[in-house]
């Protein structure tokens, strides 16, 4: 809120997205785009969505592309995500990809990647597991040094440099690294396992690839033995930049 009062104090426009539509953004916007979904008890889960949902819908209509026949393929996708939560779920349960405490790297290209950062905060502070996030093409310019046996890997393929990508995925494999792999039309022997996207237009993939990686976290928290919902540490509400625990003292202040 202070950034946005500097840069609207500037005389810049202010274009907010938001799903509170009393609060102090919505309220300081010159152009409030309020998205009817609540907010979420802890970790972001539909705010995520929604609000990444709303952001590539504006900058489509702005450029123009967002038109009927994109709508039409957009909601198909998004209606057949919904569809396959079961068979995820189903999947993840029967799976040996996830294990408690193990550390997880998060490898994704294009808007995916928010996914993968997502994912991670997920990990993190839904299922209180370390995790990591950055960009395939990164990861292989020597963070791959890293790789051994038993690691976790969780992979989304999008429509650039696909087959690159797959490639990176098996080699991951047969590194004795564990992999999760999190795309459309994937060979589904590539990898330990394969959660398969329902065709919806690439450039808009990021609207349900997270949605398998939302149900992972649940189940890894219940694994693991602890409250996806709540914050062991962190306050609902971060006020200050000192500290971690409430009623910790900095140094020169009172």
């Amino acid at each position: 809120m202070q950034l946005a009062e500097k840069v609207r104090s500037a005389g810049a426009t202010i274009v907010a997205i938001t799903n509170v539509a009393d609060g102090p953004l919505a309220k300081l916007a010159q152009v409030p785009i309020v998205i009817p979904s609540t907010l979420d008890h802890a970790i972001s889960v539909v705010t995520y969505t929604t609000l990444a949902l709303a952001a590539g819908i504006l900058g489509a209509s702005v450029t123009g592309s967002f038109t009927e026949p994109m709508i039409g393929a957009l909601r198909g996708g998004i209606a057949a995500a919904g569809r396959a939560i079961p068979g995820w779920q189903q999947q993840i349960a029967e799976s040996a990809w996830l294990m408690p405490s193990a550390t997880t790297y998060f490898l994704a290209r294009g808007a995916s990647l928010g996914s993968a950062h997502e994912a991670r905060l997920m990990w993190e502070e839904g299922a209180k597991s370390p995790a990591t996030a950055m960009g395939s093409a990164s990861f292989r310019h020597g963070p791959q040094e890293m790789i051994a046996k038993g690691c976790r890997f969780g992979v989304w393929i999008d429509g650039a440099q696909r087959e690159n990508d797959l490639a990176m995925a098996r080699d991951l494999r047969k590194l004795g690294a564990m992999v999760l792999l999190i795309g459309q039309e994937l060979p589904e022997d590539a990898v330990d396992l394969v959660l398969q996207l329902p065709g919806i237009p690439f450039e808009w993939q990021f609207v349900i690839d997270i949605i398998p990686a939302q149900l992972a976290a649940d189940r890894l928290a219940a694994l693991s033995g602890v409250d996806c919902d709540m914050f062991r540490w962190c306050s609902f509400v971060v006020e200050d930049d000192g500290g971690l625990l409430p009623n910790s003292s900095v140094p020169g202040k009172s």
